[in-house]
């Protein structure tokens, strides 16, 4: 899949694809005009969203009740790191779920496909032209 990074302006960037366009903003602090989510924020987005396709998918292949479900997710920074070292998602049960199917939601959880990436991470090539 290409995208195209574009630069709208201060410290925005976007990317473009498939007719959308995502857009990333630096907060106020940071230099920006804080006038959408940062980089990073959209990349601990995706593994909460990835895991949550999964969990909901699961949920209604098998006629599960979905109502009130979510996941929590939380990123434990690592100050001296400076990066997440830890990343927790608790999935929040609907009432009536059945507890012979707990195992497996979190089973499908973990098959996110933004999770596999980093636990096996692609080659990265940059060039300048």
């Amino acid at each position: 899949m290409a995208m195209t990074i574009r630069f709208p302006g201060n410290k925005k960037v976007s990317a473009e694809f498939d007719g959308y366009t995502v857009a990333t903003d630096q907060p106020k602090e940071a230099g920006g005009d804080g006038t959408a989510p940062a980089p990073f924020d959209l990349f601990l987005a995706s593994l909460g969203t990835c895991a949550g396709i999964f969990v909901l998918s699961f949920c209604r292949k098998r006629g599960l009740p979905t109502e009130g479900l979510e996941i929590v997710q939380d990123a434990h920074w690592d100050e001296a790191a400076h990066r997440v070292s830890k990343i927790t998602l608790t999935i929040k049960l609907p009432k009536g779920f059945p507890e012979k199917y707990r195992d497996s939601l979190i089973a499908t959880a973990n098959l996110c496909t933004v999770k596999k990436h980093l636990a096996q991470p692609p080659d990265f090539e940059i060039a300048a032209v």
